[in-house]
């Protein structure tokens, strides 16, 4: 149903404003933008894509929150969306990755978040991951997220305040979510740079007692980002060589940018495999001088306890005829003797450092 006339961004074109349609619950949100402004109203995904179709020009932005199979069909039906791209973004947990189906791309971030915590060195969880799912055609987007932190509200508000780029068609839609999940992977390295410097400073503090466990808890956090981060590193490269012409040329130099960011983020992740690494190497290397130490301690103690016993076990033998059993003096001396003895072992031990 169509109501009376409304203009729209551009001076003196008449829009008529649809019905406004209750959101499902899986659907975030549909818009409808005609260079680079969003058109009034609210838009079922098929009413959106028979206006711009109408209009000949625009596109439809389609936001979508964890669908299911049945939920997602009529989407997929409208806008022609391969079955094997929207079973991927069903059930997600995918590879970062770039297909092209016919006149669709798809394409699969991974999103990150950094979970906060008191101490890095009690945390059990440092990562939470996350999935965006992206179908860009010549006359729509629909994107696919997976997981509480993935949200992409931020994003469609920034660039509808931006229509010059917004204008660019559902590439620059790309490029956006892009670069939002990119960013969050710098903000992401920096809050774990911050956690393994902590880590470090503990592990080679005095007398500390670091448990090499939890170095391979940030480990398995860091391997669980390096699997967002390096996968990413061929589609963007994919992209900015001219892999579709859904992506023009002056929306793939934008691209290059985020592949920039990327490789940046790639490094960092690569240097913190490398460092925990060799943390793990010194907590190992102290727990064993530990050891070490405890042994030669350990020993030292038993070699006093050593002299007293010999001495004690040649007197308990029970023998009559032992000069020293009836000489007055014996019994003091034998302790002096020992006394000794002991004193010049523990100097010994002492002077080596193994007391």
């Amino acid at each position: 149903m169509r109501a009376a006339g409304k203009l729209n961004g551009r001076a003196g074109q008449a829009v008529l404003p649809r019905l406004r349609v209750p959101m499902s619950a899986y659907v975030v949100d549909c818009g409808v933008y005609v260079d680079g402004v969003r058109l009034p109203g609210r838009f079922t995904h098929d009413a959106a894509i028979d206006e711009v179709r109408e209009r000949g020009e625009g596109f439809v932005w389609i936001g979508l929150h964890e669908p299911s199979e049945e939920q997602i069909t009529g989407i997929a039906e409208t806008y022609g969306l391969h079955e094997l791209a929207v079973e991927d973004a069903v059930h997600a947990h995918n590879r970062p990755k770039l297909e092209r189906y016919d006149d669709t791309l798809f394409m699969v971030l991974k999103t990150v978040c950094y979970v906060g915590h008191a101490e890095p060195t009690t945390a059990n969880e440092i990562v939470e991951t996350g999935e965006v799912q992206a179908f860009v055609g010549r006359d729509f987007v629909v994107t696919v997220r997976h997981g509480k932190h993935s949200g992409l509200q931020q994003v469609r508000r920034a660039l509808e305040e931006d229509p010059e780029q917004l204008a660019l068609g559902p590439s620059a839609v790309l490029h956006a979510i892009a670069d939002h999940v990119v960013d969050s992977y710098l903000e992401v390295t920096e809050a774990i740079e911050d956690d393994i410097d902590e880590i470090e400073a503990e592990v080679f503090a005095p007398r500390s007692t670091m448990d090499p466990e939890q170095i391979y808890v940030m480990k398995r956090e860091i391997l669980e980002l390096r699997r967002a981060v390096m996968p990413l590193l061929k589609p963007l490269r994919k992209i900015t060589e001219g892999y579709s012409s859904l992506i023009p040329h002056e929306v793939r130099s934008y691209f290059r940018d985020v592949e920039d960011h990327l490789s940046t983020v790639a490094e960092r992740v690569a240097g913190f495999n490398e460092l925990l690494t060799t943390l793990v190497d010194a907590v190992l290397a102290k727990v064993s001088m530990r050891q070490n130490s405890d042994m030669r301690k350990i020993t030292a103690y038993a070699a006093l306890i050593t002299v007293p016993t010999m001495v004690a076990g040649i007197y308990g033998m029970n023998f009559d005829y032992m000069p020293e059993l009836h000489w007055n003096f014996g019994y003091p001396a034998v302790l002096l003797l020992i006394a000794v003895a002991c004193g010049l072992l523990y100097r010994n031990f002492r002077r080596n450092n193994w007391l």
